[in-house]
């Protein structure tokens, strides 16, 4: 009868010492409490720097969506419209047939029909909608981008600002600039392609003379092109 008492209380202690191994086991590679598996991180973020946010994979500057890759830069340019978010400005951004024979990269602007079009591979293109320079204020040419920028400050030039005295000598970059969340500088002009914190002018002619789009098309833009690509402006 001892013999038997010891033996359970010794299959008793056996048993106890494993849970812990099993607990941890289930924390480790099921998450079954629910806690999180990295302490002090977000729940959604996992080691190795994947985040998943709103049905978006988002790892290393790729965004894995609906089982495509969509990858910004300049030298990704193939897919179909799986890659390509139709965004929510006024004028959807899609891919299209390519509006003439440019080299994959290149820009072209129609401020006739108030579209930029970045030029894919195999004949295709995304189309933005974009707004363009008011009565006097359109042009056309080719420039290259010389340089890009993130949340841009802005100097209004002396010529507007002799049209507009109203106007600061001088505007930090931020949600309130009229140069939106990005702006990509064309040549030596003082024209640009930038975003803008009036969504609703987009597909109008009201600007100064620069290529205006929504602050999530030019953000969309700017990853996918670099300094150096050549931008064709038409009022054809």
């Amino acid at each position: 009868m001892i013999r038997v008492f010891a033996l359970l209380i010794l299959m008793l202690a056996l048993q106890a010492g494993a849970c812990p191994a099993q607990a941890q086991s289930n924390d480790d590679f099921f998450n079954l409490s629910g806690r999180s598996r990295y302490p002090g991180r977000n729940p959604n973020s996992y080691q190795g720097g994947t985040t998943y946010q709103g049905g978006s994979y988002y790892q290393g500057g790729s965004y894995y969506q609906g089982g495509a890759t969509y990858q910004g830069g300049s030298n990704f340019f193939g897919g179909g419209p799986g890659y390509y978010g139709a965004g929510s400005g006024p004028i959807p951004r899609e891919v299209v047939g390519a509006p003439g024979r440019f080299a994959p990269g290149t820009i072209y602007i129609s401020t006739a029909e108030r579209r930029l079009y970045l030029i894919l591979r195999n004949g295709e293109a995304i189309r933005y909608g974009i707004g363009v320079g008011r009565d006097g204020f359109g042009w056309s040419g080719t420039h290259r981008i010389t340089a890009k920028k993130e949340w841009p400050g802005w100097t209004p030039p002396a010529q507007m600002r002799a049209r507009r005295p109203d106007l600061p000598r001088y505007l930090p970059g931020g949600i309130e600039n009229p140069l939106g969340a990005r702006a990509m500088y064309l040549g030596s002009t003082l024209y640009r392609i930038h975003g803008s914190n009036e969504p609703e002018t987009i597909g109008h002619a009201v600007s100064s003379g620069c290529i205006r789009m929504t602050n999530e098309d030019v953000v969309d833009l700017y990853n996918r092109v670099h300094v150096g690509t050549t931008v064709v402006v038409s009022q054809n």
